[in-house]
């Protein structure tokens, strides 16, 4: 049992300490199990040490350890040692056995040391001086650059992790002190917390600024990163612990929050992927024809668009970072990726080679959105994120620099500018520019001047599956209807974003800045995830969490003023079993490019037909239909239980009360409807029935009556098959002319005349 101040215990029986700098020792007792029977002091059990060092089933150990604070401190009875940590850098992290000293010298000096006070009292009196430093036999000493502020243990891989006010979690043989044998570099604040599960050889790591990272046990890569903004975790990060029980980790703050760790399923062998990891975004290169794809794995790979052959790919493209978006420059020569390190890369992306790196000033945040901007002849970069300011890169061919800084910052952005993290970032040439942030702030900025032209805010909505409790107003895609923007209309709607509950909104600028319609496209409500407009604004295409793609009509919508009906659907159908984190319409080729999480870059034609998958065996011509996998659709697509249609009355906020009266109503209406037609065609296409026919009948009612009620209920509780699929289909119901029931004499007297010869005649008389 290790005792020490503010001591929690946890993984066996670790328990974490920290005190001040007169506290810097480590007491351990064992065999101590009266503790219950002690008196209570604010309900809790208290001993003091020096009381029970006085038992003779307690054994004292205490040496001196550190310089400086503890900042954890965890005792391994599998191996009895106790291992502590602390921002003193010659001695950061200690493991020190619990078997007190094994070194003869260093005993002996200890003996020499009481006879000399000349004192009479017991050996674990003696230890109750202050402590002595132990033997280097005893301990083993790791020397961090800035200190260690958490630690890991695992004697099943035999691991141990490292990680303080540098960011770095370092990776140590527990016997080799000298040097680490790997760093994992991804954090961008303190690491406050470290656990090793070996069950599912996964590293969970946390840092001062609420940032949850994943790692691979193995290979050292970062598998996940949840942000606070994903995670819900706000406030002061108090304390961190992994159940292993429900593979969830416990986050304590101003609240407490419990993180449930869910494995993604591995694809099958026999599914196709473009990517080993979820992809973030993709584009097409209408210079080279190709397509560029990125993944969260910092891979980028290149295609050939007419065939969907992979050309070239290189890794680690933003070191361990995932990539979140990519755009072009004019000449299409050059990639420009931003990542979750807060920089840009420029590229040539045929050969992999990195030309420029284009760094913030102050901290590095993530890198949300990027986009490609001339003015007046002057080319820039523009890039947004998590500093939410707006970082114009000038591109100049004659800098020869390899590192880049943004130009001085707009004065509206830094005085009225956002509040809250950018997430995209849109163009209107020649001057217009639109930025949307976490908080659902929509600004139009004037690119040539700076200025702010206006802001828009996103509706609250009340209620949403996927945010019971309404907080995300995040705006993550813009998309200006140019054509209508360029006119100045001010009673057109000029721009279109994504919002809350899976709606879209179309927004005018030029009449007060106001929102002009919405409407929600998805089945489920689930969150649009991006939003194309051919180049005449009369057909926008969005996509959404559930991998729907919806195509409307928008030529004449929203021109005049609010509209309170959505426009025109022309058809919709699932793309990916995940969300689409991208789509762009290649009009020339009359083809539509998406990438999805679900590891997949597919092509599809205008139309919703299916080309193919970016790295299938089958290459295919697009230009040739014949080529295409249409209409056969992905297999996983057609199996997954969110593809089947749904029926109109499961779509309809209806209760099971009123869908069973109207349901009534129609039989009873549906019933009388088909025995008025019934006595109708009875009175008048057939002849009165028989005295034998009606005897027949009494006689079968007859024998139903008398039946049991077993017999009666026998066949009704089975299902009854009617041999064809059942599924539900709307029937066309046509209204047919009744035919008279006795129908006139022919006129046989026509009868071998010769209608030709007839017309001759009458045409010479």
């Amino acid at each position: 049992m290790v005792l020490g101040r503010n001591a929690v215990k946890g993984e066996d029986e670790a328990a974490r300490s920290i005190g001040p700098a007169g506290s810097r020792a480590i007491c351990l007792l064992a065999s101590f199990k009266t503790w219950k029977k002690l008196p209570l002091v604010e309900n809790m059990p208290t001993v003091r040490i020096s009381s029970a060092l006085c038992s003779p089933n307690v054994k004292f150990v205490r040496w001196k350890v550190h310089e400086d604070w503890v900042t954890q401190l965890n005792y391994y009875d599998s191996i009895q040692v106790v291992i502590s940590a602390s921002i003193h850098e010659p001695t950061a992290l200690v493991i020190g056995c619990t078997t007190g000293t094994t070194n003869v010298q260093q005993k002996m000096k200890e003996i020499r040391d009481v006879k000399k006070d000349g004192k009479v009292r017991k050996w674990h009196q003696a230890t109750l001086s202050l402590p002595q430093r132990r033997a280097e036999d005893n301990q083993t000493v790791f020397q961090v650059h800035k200190g260690v502020k958490a630690f890991s243990f695992c004697k099943r891989n035999n691991l141990l992790l490292t990680g303080g006010m540098d960011r770095i979690i370092r990776i140590w043989n527990p016997y080799v002190p000298g040097k680490p044998t790997g760093m994992l570099k991804s954090h961008l604040a303190p690491v406050f917390y470290l656990h090793i599960a070996a069950e599912e050889n996964r590293i969970f790591s946390m840092s001062t600024d609420n940032m949850v990272k994943i790692w691979d046990l193995e290979n050292h890569n970062c598998l996940f990163t949840a942000c606070p903004k994903a995670s819900g975790i706000q406030g002061e990060l108090t304390a961190c612990h992994y159940l292993s029980s429900i593979k969830a980790l416990c986050v304590a703050t101003d609240s407490i929050y419990l993180l449930h760790l869910r494995m993604r399923a591995r694809p099958e062998p026999h599914l196709v992927v473009s990517h080993k990891e979820p992809v973030v975004c993709c584009r097409y290169n209408k210079t080279f024809r190709h397509v560029v794809s990125c993944s969260e794995g910092s891979v980028i790979k290149v295609w050939d668009f007419e065939t969907g052959m992979l050309l070239s790919e290189f890794t680690g493209a933003h070191g361990n970072m995932e990539i979140t978006c990519l755009t072009f420059d004019p000449s299409g020569r050059r990639l420009v990726t931003g990542g979750r390190d807060g920089c840009l890369r420029i590229w040539n992306y045929n050969n992999g080679h990195c030309l420029k790196i284009l760094t913030q000033d102050e901290k590095h945040n993530e890198v949300c959105d990027c986009t490609y901007v001339e003015v007046y002849q002057n080319k820039y970069i523009i890039a947004v994120g998590w500093d939410r300011r707006i970082n114009m890169y000038f591109d100049s061919p004659h800098d020869f620099h390899d590192f880049w800084r943004p130009q001085p910052h707009w004065p509206d952005d830094l005085i009225r500018g956002h509040k809250d993290d950018i997430l995209c970032v849109v163009q209107c040439p020649p001057s217009l520019l639109a930025t949307s942030s976490y908080d659902g702030e929509i600004i139009i900025w004037n690119l040539i001047s700076g200025h702010i032209y206006c802001k828009l805010n996103t509706p609250v909505l009340t209620y949403c599956s996927e945010d019971p409790e309404g907080k995300d107003r995040s705006i993550s895609h813009l998309t200006f209807l140019k054509t209508r923007a360029a006119k100045f209309e001010s009673t057109a709607a000029s721009l279109i974003s994504n919002g809350p509950q899976g709606s879209v909104i179309f927004w005018s600028l030029f009449s007060g800045a106001q929102l002009i319609a919405s409407f929600i496209p998805s089945r489920g409500k689930s969150q649009i995830r991006s939003i194309v407009v051919t180049t005449g604004d009369t057909c926008v295409y969005v996509a959404d969490n559930m991998g729907y793609v919806y195509m409307y009509d928008i030529k004449d919508y929203a021109l005049r003023g609010p509209e309170q009906e959505p426009p025109k659907s022309v058809k919709f159908w699932r793309a990916h079993i995940n969300a689409v984190t991208s789509l762009e319409l290649i009009e020339e080729e009359k083809a539509l490019l998406s990438s999805s999480i679900d590891c997949t870059v597919r092509l599809w034609s205008m139309d919703g037909e299916y080309i193919g998958t970016f790295g299938q065996s089958e290459l295919w011509d697009v230009y040739t239909a014949a080529s295409w996998k249409h209409p056969v659709m992905p297999y996983e697509i057609l199996k997954d239980p969110k593809s089947m249609p749904v029926h109109q009355v499961l779509t309809k906020n209806v209760s099971t009360s009123q869908i069973d009266h109207l349901e009534e109503g129609k039989i009873i209406q549906e019933k009388s409807s088909a025995k008025a037609e019934q006595t109708l065609n009875l009175n008048s296409l057939e002849d009165p029935p028989t005295d034998v026919e009606i005897k027949k009948e009494i006689n079968i009612q007859a024998h139903q009556q008398t039946r049991l009620p077993q017999e009666q209920n026998k066949n009704s509780n089975r299902s009854f098959n009617t041999g064809w699929p059942s599924a539900y289909h709307t029937l066309k119901c046509h209204e047919v002319a009744n035919i008279p029931p006795i129908g006139g004499k022919p006129d046989l007297s026509i009868i071998g005349t010769d209608f030709f010869f007839s017309d001759i005649k009458e045409k010479n008389n």
